[in-house]
């Protein structure tokens, strides 16, 4: 569910020296400044002994203060400080965000605030230092170490760390593997040995309190260069006599999932009464006081600091009995660490006053400006609202698994169409896109999200996507901003495993594709509503009624049937994962007709119209027939955003499948067919906009490297904007094209690009297939459902009987 950040480079280089120079010693004994490891590590020591047993503390707060440094912290702490400045010479502030800079361990890191939404994560090795002499106050020069002091106060005297050398990321650490754990820091175990019940040794490890931990842990301190936190790579801390079982963001991805996939859903809305309450069974219900619902749900990641925390405080009525304060904090998964507590109040202004009391100490924010006009500031350090809006999630509102044979059992809808509406209907759809998103925690309402917070969502993607391609930083001021919108991605959605983004792929696929999907479900989850009550109402009619669109099964012997099977046939090419193919199959195929979309008599008005294939999961599919397709959110220079804000279709079922399917655990998926009008112009393209702006970013002289190829210049010009607004079509030619000689038409004048995937001449293309991009929803229909199910085999073009 996570993705290995890359190793972090901690070589810094060191200066360069003319080698017709010689080397010079200064009165200090040090080459240039410099001197061997060994020996500056010696003459680092006993020069801290000598400070250390001569200077007080509070000269040495002194020292600091005068010198312009930070004097804060315990004793042990500015002593470190104070001896490393006296020694090297005083720091400069953070380069990324001004901070003050520390000495932890072997690194120095900055303790201060990127933004409101993140920690600055600078550290490094080699801090950048004043070059001034140091200034040191009365009662140091009449002290006994004066002189030894003195010694280091000319900027030109000073020692210099030798960046050069590379610290081992285990130095003080002794880890068994199997040896004996007498002295041991860790032992290091694989998930085969926890499953097994685990080995004598792993016993003996736990006895003695010696952490054991996950292979990856040595994996990933080896890649960083530096030793990871134990405590996130625990491998037993559910088997050890203290423990309280292991929290998710420490299971293994896998594990967590089916964790995660099963657990009842907490808080479905803003009208839920938590479900640890347990007050829901006595009749509780959510206060409601003159329009405000007294229910809050909030958020907080900081991966500088380690932070990624839920909060939940709602006021609960139960019938019969006094007002209800319940409070937690915590990490989804990790109940038995949680801050929790549930509180009875006589007098309900009290109670309001000690809930809007906690929501200004969570965020720092006042509770009615939030609650009645949406006015809220980001605090450093402080949890920002998660905004439910007034429903029900789908993972709690709609079908469970014993409910599904029962539901269509009493649906009067043709049978065919019954068991479309029952998968459309099911939680289990929703709930295996939000796991595979890693945006599925239990204890938020993922899929029952406000309008303000979605447009919220939203705001904040178009501004990360806007920040990176303009930035000019690099080095630890660009990761620096990649690390703050993470955080704020990961703060509105809220991940068990969040992580820093690092290329526009992972913004395409963890930001752009998973907005997209959660605006969806949460549609989806309005409509469907809440279906957890008795099933003899056949709520399938209703909601099919509700959803504003004719759907019926095609006869498999009918044309319409004939032509689609044989489109499928010609255009597919199988899907590779490692070594395994996977072909499709067919189950059924559905004429539609949305309300949502212009009829196939408005669209035939229209110019240029072809057939072509749209690409969906089936958790977007009920939000498409309902409201009809809408632009991608964003442009980016990856597949699916390579034209902007628009939608993209294809000629090829091969690329469409890339997105329907989705696993080989879960094989069945819907492909969706489209009339599109591609308007009275149409721009014919090889490289889509968002490529041939990165290719230019990354070429200075473009015009040099462009001569050769003069009809992409005025391509150049123009960027995905532009089309958005004249709202043309535009065709991306790619590395393979279907035989035009094979395409027909359909109903007259809709061009059906039918015909075998052969090698184009547009060989260098970065798209794979021809793919079709329009800017404006009125110009696509969404015509028929195709349910297929993917398969490691070759291609079955059959129906299935």
């Amino acid at each position: 569910m996570t993705r290995k950040q890359k190793a972090e480079n901690r070589t810094e280089e060191a200066p360069v020296q003319s080698p017709k120079k010689a080397k010079q010693e200064n009165d200090n004994g040090h080459s240039n400044g410099k001197s061997s490891g060994k020996d500056m590590a010696a003459e680092f020591q006993e020069f801290c002994k000598a400070t250390g047993d001569q200077l007080s503390v509070e000269q040495m707060r002194e020292i600091l203060e005068v010198n312009g440094q930070d004097s804060s912290g315990s004793d042990t702490s500015v002593s470190y400080k104070c001896q490393d400045m006296l020694f090297y010479g005083p720091l400069e502030r953070c380069p990324v965000c001004n901070g003050n800079l520390e000495l932890n361990g072997k690194r120095y890191t900055c303790k201060g605030m990127y933004s409101e939404w993140s920690t600055c994560t600078f550290k490094t090795k080699n801090p950048p230092r004043k070059d001034e002499p140091l200034k040191l106050p009365d009662s140091v020069l009449n002290s006994t170490v004066s002189d030894l002091i003195k010694k280091y106060q000319d900027p030109g005297r000073r020692p210099r760390k030798d960046s050069g050398v590379t610290d081992k990321p285990f130095t003080g650490m002794m880890i068994s593997l199997m040896g004996r754990l007498s002295r041991a820091t860790c032992l290091v175990a694989s998930p085969a040995e926890r499953e097994r019940g685990g080995s004598s040794k792993l016993v003996e490890a736990m006895e003695r309190g010696v952490r054991v931990v996950r292979e990856a842990w040595l994996v990933n301190s080896i890649e960083k260069q530096e030793a990871q936190p134990l405590e996130a790579y625990d491998l037993v801390a559910d088997l050890a006599p203290a423990g309280k079982g292991i929290p998710w963001d420490k299971m293994d991805p896998s594990e967590e999932a089916l964790e995660s996939i099963a657990a009842d859903l907490k808080l479905y809305g803003k009208r839920c009464v938590y479900k640890d309450t347990n007050l829901q069974e006595q009749g509780g219900e959510i206060l409601e006081k003159d329009g405000i619902l007294y229910n809050c749900a909030f958020s907080l990641c900081d991966q500088g600091r380690g932070l990624n925390e839920y909060c939940i405080i709602q006021l609960v009525t139960v019938p019969e009995s006094n007002l209800n304060l319940y409070y937690k904090k915590g990490k989804v998964g990790d109940d038995a660490n949680a801050e929790e507590r549930l509180e009875e109040w006589m007098d309900v202004n009290d109670a309001i006053k000690e809930f809007t009391r906690l929501f200004e100490e969570i965020t720092g924010n006042e509770f009615e400006p939030w609650e009645r006009e949406k006015k809220f500031q980001k605090k450093p350090l402080k949890f920002y609202p998660i905004d439910m809006d007034d429903g029900v999630d789908v993972r709690h509102g709609g079908l469970a698994l014993r409910q599904l044979g029962v539901t269509a059992t009493h649906c009067k809808l043709e049978p065919l169409v019954a068991n479309f509406m029952k998968v459309l209907c099911s939680q289990e759809i929703y709930r295996y896109a939000l796991m595979e998103m890693g945006l599925d925690p239990p204890d938020l309402p993922m899929g029952m999200l406000s309008n303000v917070h979605l447009k919220t969502c939203e705001e904040i993607l178009l501004q990360f996507i806007e920040a990176v391609k303009s930035a000019k930083e690099t080095g630890h001021k660009a990761e620096a901003v990649w690390t703050d919108y993470s955080n704020r991605w990961f703060t509105l959605l809220h991940s068990t495993r969040p992580f820093i983004f690092r290329d526009y792929q992972e913004l395409a696929d963890h930001t752009a594709a998973s907005f997209e999907t959660i605006r969806d479900i949460t549609v989806a989850s309005h409509l469907i509503g809440d279906m957890s009550d008795s099933t003899i109402d056949d709520p399938l009619s209703d909601r099919y009624n509700k959803l504003g669109c004719s759907i019926s099964a095609l006869e498999k012997d009918s044309e319409d049937y004939k032509m689609i099977l044989n489109y499928l046939e010609r255009t597919y090419d199988p899907i590779k994962l490692g070594d395994i193919e996977y072909g499709v199959s067919v189950d059924n195929i559905f004429a539609v007709e949305s309300s949502a979309c212009p009829s196939l008599d408005e669209i035939s008005k229209l110019p240029n119209k072809v057939l072509l294939w749209c690409g969906t999961q089936t958790s977007n599919l009920l939000r498409h027939l309902h409201k009809g397709f809408l632009p991608a959110v964003c442009s980016l220079p990856v597949p699916g955003y390579m034209f902007g804000k628009a939608i993209v279709c294809s000629d090829a079922v091969a690329e469409a499948a890339r997105y329907g399917f989705t696993a080989i655990d879960k094989p069945e998926g819907f492909l969706v067919l489209a009339v599109v009008s591609l308007g009275d112009e149409v721009n014919e393209i090889k490289n889509p906009p968002e490529v041939m702006l990165m290719e230019l970013k990354r070429h200075a002289l473009f015009t040099v490297l462009y001569r050769r190829n003069p009809e992409n210049v005025q391509l150049l010009r123009q960027d995905t904007k532009s089309l958005e607004e004249k709202k043309v079509g535009v065709k991306g030619l790619g590395r393979k094209k279907t035989d035009e000689s094979e395409h027909f038409f359909w109903k007259e004048d809709i061009k059906v690009p039918c015909g075998r995937l052969i090698a184009s001449e547009h060989k260098d293309s970065p798209l794979e297939y021809n793919e079709y991009a329009v800017y404006d929803p009125k110009q696509t229909s969404i015509r028929f459902l195709v349910g297929v199910k993917f398969e490691e085999k070759g291609v079955v073009m059959e129906a299935e009987e």
